[in-house]
């Protein structure tokens, strides 16, 4: 049966380089090939103007995205990549922030007979504001806090919640208990 280790967290709670750490871990744990999908690269993909809100030089304002939209269409295709690589049977790593989109995650993983493993990193605020000033992202400073906020708070997160507060990503791969973040 294949998995899905889904994980979630404010910007600068650590996603990213535990999603690699984990997924590296699983493949040499399992002996299988794991697929990962960071999120964030479909949000990459859109390129706009600096502002929402810009206006070109002939004064017509920009055709920007609008949020939720571009954020229906990274949840579609993070849906997409993993149902492509549920059907080959592997293994998936995703990293994403899950504000409401858990049902849709739980329909993936029932449509594909997938486990469904959901990790919420966090970290102190402190942290979090270091980990993204040394990214270079400060303008994300305000985004973060108010996920972390958000994302402790939510109750269908309390049980997944890892606090990595001055742990790096090989601790953190080293302590989770994948079991003890199955989704029932």
């Amino acid at each position: 049966m294949p998995k899905i280790i889904f994980v979630s967290g404010a910007c600068g709670s650590g996603k990213s380089t535990f999603a690699d750490a984990y997924a590296g871990y699983l493949a040499r744990r399992d002996h299988k090939t794991v697929y990962i999908i960071h999120g964030d690269d479909f949000h990459r993909g859109f390129v706009e103007a600096e502002e929402k809100g810009d206006f070109f030089a002939d004064g017509q304002a920009s055709d920007q995205a609008q949020w939720n939209d571009i954020l229906q269409f990274n949840w579609d295709c993070i849906i997409a990549t993993a149902q492509r690589a549920l059907r080959d049977n592997l293994d998936v790593v995703i990293d994403y922030v899950i504000e409401d989109e858990l049902a849709r995650v739980r329909e993936l993983a029932e449509q594909n007979r997938a486990s469904l493993y959901y990790i919420v990193l966090t970290a102190d605020a402190d942290e979090i504001e270091k980990r993204i000033l040394s990214r270079g992202d400060a303008d994300m400073i305000g985004r973060a806090l108010f996920l972390k906020k958000k994302l402790d708070a939510m109750p269908e997160n309390q049980g997944h919640i890892y606090d990595n507060t001055g742990k790096k990503a090989e601790d953190t791969v080293r302590e989770i208990v994948l079991e003890q973040y199955l989704v029932s």
